[in-house]
């Protein structure tokens, strides 16, 4: 998890770009994770992921609409380049034939992950504007923590079931 930024000198704006940055390079990691996984028919890894990219779409859209409140069209500074792996989990994570528990786990590490990012990210923001913003962020991603927790706990028995896969990659039935 990094960014090549001074997160002591950013502003509003640029906090608000940078939040939105993380979200849409986590939407993107699921896309990529629900295409390469595909789906079963039912609910599975992948479909676990292509939700987490909506989730994660809608949250950028959100930080977008209210920079935009803010700062109109003003263009922004930062690009996806200024980050890596903020809130996006590890790119050789998931595996083909996972359980949608093991889609869910690697969906919590990466909640916990951006909680991580926002929260050792306070101590050195001076802008309140940006502090408040951080701590709002940060506080959002304990409750996603707990949205994945509850909706892991009604999970089926068998959502812990891995997929089998014969050699020429069908599915085993």
């Amino acid at each position: 998890m990094s960014t090549s930024l001074d997160l002591s000198k950013l502003s509003l704006m640029d906090a608000l770009d940078l939040a939105k940055l993380i979200e849409m390079e986590a939407c993107h990691r699921y896309q990529m994770f629900a295409s390469q996984l595909g789906r079963t028919g039912g609910y599975d890894a992948g479909s676990f992921f292509a939700s987490m990219a909506e989730n994660e779409a809608k949250h950028g859209q959100d930080l977008e609409a209210r920079r935009k409140e803010l700062f109109g069209d003003t263009p922004a500074r930062l690009t996806l380049d200024d980050i890596y792996d903020v809130e996006a989990p590890e790119m050789g994570a998931p595996r083909r034939g996972m359980s949608v528990v093991q889609a869910f786990e690697l969906g919590l590490e990466a909640e916990k992950k951006a909680y991580d990012f926002y929260d050792m990210a306070l101590p050195g923001i001076t802008n309140d504007e940006v502090r408040e913003l951080f701590t709002e962020l940060r506080d959002e991603e304990t409750e996603h923590v707990e949205m994945l927790k509850e909706a892991m706990a009604k999970l089926p028995e068998s959502a812990s079931q891995e997929l089998e896969f014969d050699m020429d990659e069908t599915p085993y039935l």
